[in-house]
């Protein structure tokens, strides 16, 4: 089957105007194929085939419906990595109501936002993350939301989940169907440029994904396959837990947070053949003294999504890994709309910087910053999606009105990404910056990355980000905001190093005029930097000088 029937057959499957999202992603596979296997802190495993998954989530249904939940109710969790999330996920969808997914490295200002946000009625919580709730100045008191506990967790007088379902009935729930654009998930967007906005994902966003899993990440039914992602963003809940389940493909779920020891052992004791992560996993790892375990490892592929993917990790990648990482885009919005391919009909020779080309079902083009029209090749302009040939593109809107308006073109024809970037002639897109963190300096327009890439290359350096910052004559200049490695110390000869680095390697007029050393890079919950706050930060500390 070619690429594009292969989108066609998936898009009749889950835009249908009938769909029941329990039997798609569980209850047509067969009961004994595995499902997930979820590895605890000890690297003990456990199985959970599809049909434990259909009988466990049945009784959850019946659980949450005893609380009231029904079609259209938001329910959502705050719980690491188990069969208990899964479960209550699958059970959420059988009552065709919408799954609300909360990180559990969220502080309480961040959860009450996405509750409040949503409107969710039940909130399911690990015991360890029960706290959170607690009313407070960052989490108002909502006597109307239910809190149901999991495990053994629950203190007198609050629900646990073990007892509702222990009391509920043993019946299976009847079916609910809802149609190919009903909601199925209401999360929020990261906040990389500002506050979260609500993103209503309907069934159909489904699709997209499992093209991803299939083309851009290659996994197959012989794959041993870990996507290392928290499933409380949308990379994560997706490549992680319902992409695969749609395929009917075994997925690996690893409690806890990341660490190089866990990650070794857990690629060496199930033979991953597919790995997906974070660019930061990556680096975790090349920067870790934890011995990389040669000869043991079976890794066949490997991912990146999340944030772009800096030079420095495939040099480490190629030489202890004995494989490229390729890079892949996506955004909370759309889903996966351009990828370093592994599937063999569309992969490619990888290009340094490269985030890929368009995924089957996608359209994508680099527009001109001064008029909504292509841009040439090697041209720096605005990443667009071309919304009318793109198939598997669903977004419409963002939960409230009109905070999407500056999100598509006049015309309605392109979703604008927020990203800067251009393509060659191959069509593979090249990332630059978001449109907000492009530099423009005498005339020059200057993406931060580039130069982040290049000044991640030096040994001393951990992580870095670049901003443009105010200047009388250039408009904006250079500044990059560096973390060191452990070992290193900042110094005037280490930044004069650093920019000659630029200026040998970049170009001569685009080097730092500043460095500043720093312990840590403001980020997102998710990991990603946040340079409009680096941003802020200098603005006003350059007002302040002035005023003196």
């Amino acid at each position: 089957m070619s690429a594009a029937d292969r989108v066609a057959e998936l898009t009749a499957t889950f835009a249908a105007p009938s769909v029941d999202v329990a039997w798609l992603l569980c209850d047509q596979h067969p009961t004994d194929r595995v499902a997930f296997t979820v590895v605890d802190a000890t690297g003990e495993p456990s199985a959970l085939s599809f049909g434990e998954l259909a009988a466990d989530s049945h009784r959850c249904a019946r659980a949450l419906q005893g609380l009231g939940v029904g079609p259209g109710d938001r329910v959502a969790t705050l719980m690491g990595k188990s069969t208990d999330l899964v479960t209550v996920i699958l059970a959420i969808w059988r009552l065709g109501a919408v799954y609300v997914p909360l990180f559990t490295a969220f502080a309480p200002q961040a959860i009450a936002l996405r509750l409040e946000g949503s409107g969710a009625r039940v909130v399911v919580v690990d015991p360890d993350q029960r706290h959170k709730l607690d009313p407070g100045p960052d989490m108002p008191d909502d006597p109307q939301r239910r809190i149901v506990v999991t495990g053994s967790g629950a203190e007198h007088g609050e629900l646990s989940l073990a007892d509702l379902i222990a009391t509920a009935s043993p019946e299976p729930v009847p079916a609910v169907t809802t149609s190919g654009d009903g909601p199925l998930v209401h999360m929020f967007t990261s906040g990389t440029t500002g506050k979260p906005k609500g993103v209503i994902h309907p069934v159909s966003y489904i699709a997209g994904w499992q093209v991803y899993l299939e083309y851009g990440l290659g996994v197959t039914r012989d794959s041993s396959y870990w996507c290392a992602a928290d499933p409380g963003w949308a990379y994560g809940l997706y490549a992680a837990i319902v992409a695969p389940m749609a395929a009917g493909i075994p997925s690996l779920l690893l409690s806890g947070g990341f660490s190089p020891e866990t990650t070794w052992r857990t690629l060496v004791d199930h033979q991953v053949t597919d790995f997906t992560a974070a660019p930061t996993v990556y680096r975790g790892l090349r920067s870790s003294p934890v011995p990389v375990p040669q000869g043991l490892l079976r890794l066949e592929r490997a991912s990146s999504a999340g944030e772009p993917l800096t030079p420095e990790v495939n040099e480490w990648a190629d030489s202890v890994l004995g494989l490229a990482v390729h890079d892949h885009f996506g955004q909370t919005e759309v889903g996966m709309p351009l990828a370093n391919h592994h599937h063999p009909e569309l992969a490619h020779p990888l290009k340094t910087g490269s985030m890929g080309r368009t995924l089957p079902g996608w359209s994508l083009t680099v527009l001109a910053d001064e008029k909504d029209e292509p841009a040439g090749p090697g041209v720096l302009g605005r990443v667009a999606i071309d919304v009318a040939e793109s198939p598997l593109m669903t977004f419409g809107g963002y939960q409230t009105p009109g905070q999407s308006d500056a999100k598509f073109t006049a015309d309605g024809r392109y979703y604008l990404t927020g990203d800067a970037g251009r393509i060659d002639a191959d069509g593979d897109f090249f990332f630059s910056s978001r449109d907000d963190d492009v530099i423009i300096m005498a005339g020059y327009r200057i993406g931060p990355f580039e130069i982040e890439s290049v000044l991640a290359q030096h040994s001393a350096i951990a992580e870095c980000s670049v901003i443009g910052a105010p200047d009388d004559v250039r408009g904006e200049v250079i500044e990059a905001y560096v973390v060191l490695r452990d070992g290193h110390d900042a110094s005037p000869d280490l930044a004069t190093e650093l920019q000659l680095l630029v200026k040998t390697r970049y170009a001569a007029h685009a080097y730092p005029r500043t460095i500043h050393f720093i312990d840590t890079l403001p980020k997102t919950p998710s990991g990603k930097t946040q340079r409009y706050l680096l941003r802020n930060r200098r603005r006003t500390e350059l007002s302040s000088r002035e005023a003196q």
